[in-house]
């Protein structure tokens, strides 16, 4: 195997990323000036090294607690769950001024994404420490977001927060970091309660 199918390798291991898309983007990096490839190299480092997550929320950030956990006008009886951290990035364009917290992911036993995975105890011990009036679920229309959401809020029966999700709007399947502004926007608007 040579540089370029090693590098190649890497690329696939990304996601969305199939073997012609991977050799593709090999061929790029190639066909690129020896300058482009190190600020290329240098912006991944940057990255790597200065980008961590939030001990508060798990977002990125580049300080500890980012800045929405630091940001005192935000509602903080409002707390959003969803996967991953593009899908807050989603979420602020749509203007949600509440908190969050990021799973890491969603249930998914065929893929050994367990509960004990995620941040879901995390989540729970939360909910029951703080003075949240709602927690809102923003997740993928999947079966595998439906099943976190069931999974979650059959832990916080017991508890007075108002569980609400995201309305229907979103396609099951869809991915929340895909919507376009105005579907989440209505999507966020409407949401419903689940318990």
């Amino acid at each position: 195997m040579g540089p370029l199918d090693e590098l190649a390798k890497y690329f696939q291991k990304m996601p969305s990323v199939g073997a012609r898309s991977a050799q593709r983007l090999a061929f790029f990096i190639l066909s690129q000036s020896p300058a482009w490839v190190n600020d290329f190299t240098q912006a991944l480092q940057a990255v790597k090294k200065n980008v961590r997550y939030c001990s508060e929320c798990h977002n990125i950030t580049l300080q500890d607690p980012c800045e929405i956990c630091r940001d005192q006008t935000r509602d903080r009886a409002l707390l959003c769950v969803v996967a991953e951290p593009r899908d807050s990035q989603a979420l602020e364009k749509v203007g949600y001024k509440g908190l969050y917290h990021i799973l890491g992911g969603l249930l998914s036993p065929l893929d050994n994404i367990t509960p004990e995975v995620l941040r879901i105890e995390e989540l729970v011990r939360k909910i029951r420490g703080g003075a949240f009036r709602e927690v809102f679920f923003a997740l993928d229309p999947t079966v595998e977001g439906e099943a976190t959401i069931m999974y979650i809020s059959e832990l916080l029966k017991d508890c007075a927060v108002k569980l609400t999700r995201l309305a229907y709007g979103l396609s099951t399947g869809a991915n929340i970091d895909y919507a376009d502004e105005l579907t989440l926007t209505r999507a966020y608007e409407g949401r419903v309660a689940i318990n």
